[in-house]
């Protein structure tokens, strides 16, 4: 149930072998993403428990478990801008019910990420993927 923008990414991981330069593709796909307008950076769309400011702003297709999601994010730290694109293409053109089965951190640990993020980015990850499944919980009609 990957998607496959993700399974580029985690291609493109595989063929970095230096952490340096795989920190680096992280932050150009931070750069690649467009920013959010300052209109939608709400306390709503804030994600609490990061470090740096983070917001997720989703966009739904249809309702309940089969809505499809898209999500748009920003930060204010170019690293956590690089892990909101990889959560992105993760999680994006799903359906709720989809999301609500992904083991994102199993995804990331392919990566490798679990062992190269501070703890305090690690949390923030972590507190990034609540939200996905927050939404997509709300999305399903889940408490």
């Amino acid at each position: 149930m990957s998607t496959d923008a993700f399974e580029d990414i985690a291609a493109n991981f595989e063929f970095l072998e230096e952490w340096e330069d795989r920190y680096r593709y992280v932050i150009d796909l931070g750069k690649e993403m467009a920013p959010l307008p300052e209109a939608v950076k709400l306390p709503a769309t804030k994600v609490e428990g990061c470090a740096s400011q983070v917001w997720l702003v989703p966009e739904l297709d249809g309702s309940g478990a089969e809505a499809v999601i898209r999500f748009r994010g920003d930060s204010d730290a170019l690293i956590v801008r690089g892990l909101i694109a990889v959560l992105v293409a993760r999680f994006n053109g799903l359906s709720a019910a989809e999301i609500g089965k992904v083991d994102a951190l199993a995804d990331l640990k392919r990566l490798g990420l679990d062992q190269h993020l501070s703890a305090q980015r690690s949390n923030g990850v972590r507190a990034m993927i609540g939200r996905i499944h927050a939404i997509a919980d709300q999305a399903r009609g889940a408490a």
